[in-house]
């Protein structure tokens, strides 16, 4: 089996010292293992994605010594694909329509006999306003397109009642030792809840594309940042319901600023274009972050 691992960027900004990280990892795991790297560009939300940022992310990548196989995959041009998967799981059951706003979500979640709200890999957890009191075959054929779309927890709990929730982890928090990581349905409820698997404005969601994605490329090792390691169980649980490969999962330490703070697109003064600017190489920037 090809070793195949893969850089998502979204072309919503510039490439930044994180972006650089994990990028010079996939690329660089792959080809340790005589393996293929894979470029994807995540463009589903259109109202960001800038052509003038994927020039540029390409342009930064191919300095920095990546090399990847064309076409580059892109989400913009997959809609079918995760429509087609969103009806095969909303005849399933396995979702629901809901027209709650995010102050909507934060209120309810709230409200006095909810205690505080808690947040999960997806933002607040859902308090189910929502959600239909017991998990019911849809009436319509077809989902609404008018709302978000949430994942049924517990539908999809019933679905997949002997179907382990593993993955294998050869990151952080394992140190590079490869471990089995496991979760309950019982930490699936209280930390996660029914995640949005569409938006209207998008038709689709990360947490669907990225499965659907990852599949379709064959990728057998998914490196990325540490602050995803929670939202995997949301990609075991999609993988096993539409019937797809797990690949092996490696989260990797994240590049913090000085402050200890993210960097994010909006760190602009770390962009990979500033340093090339300013004379730095490709090793420097190995350097820099510790990938010499």
């Amino acid at each position: 089996m090809n070793f195949l691992t893969r850089f998502a960027p979204s072309p919503t900004g510039p490439l930044h010292l994180g972006h650089a990280y994990s990028a010079l990892l996939a690329h660089d795991l792959a080809v340790a293992q005589k393996g293929t790297f894979l470029l994807r560009i995540e463009d589903i939300d259109q109202s960001r994605s800038r052509t003038e940022w994927e020039t540029q992310i390409l342009d930064d990548l191919d300095w920095l010594g990546c090399s990847w196989p064309l076409p580059v995959m892109r989400q913009s041009t997959r809609k079918e694909i995760y429509q087609t998967a969103l009806v095969a799981l909303w005849r399933r059951g396995l979702l629901y329509p809901c027209s709650c706003t995010r102050r909507d979500i934060v209120a309810a979640a709230a409200a006095p006999q909810e205690g505080a709200p808690l947040t999960g890999p997806d933002g607040t957890i859902y308090p189910g306003s929502c959600r239909p009191k017991t998990p019911t075959s849809p009436i319509a054929p077809l989902p609404p397109t008018g709302a978000a779309l949430r994942l049924d927890m517990r539908a999809a709990q019933d679905a997949l009642a002997d179907s382990p929730l593993t993955f294998l982890e050869t990151g952080i928090p394992t140190n590079g030792r490869p471990r089995t990581i496991s979760t309950t349905w019982i930490e699936v409820h209280s930390s996660i809840g029914d995640i949005v698997l569409a938006r209207p404005a998008m038709g689709t969601s990360y947490h669907l594309s990225v499965v659907l994605d990852d599949a379709a490329q064959g990728i057998t090792l998914v490196p990325r940042g540490a602050d995803l390691f929670d939202a995997t169980v949301i990609h075991v649980i999609l993988q096993r319901l539409l019937d797809l490969p797990t690949p092996t999962y490696h989260h990797h330490r994240l590049i913090r600023d000085e402050d200890g703070k993210r960097l994010a697109k909006r760190d602009d003064a770390r962009a990979i274009e500033k340093y090339r600017g300013d004379g730095a190489t490709p090793q420097d920037i190995r350097r820099m972050l510790s990938l010499t």
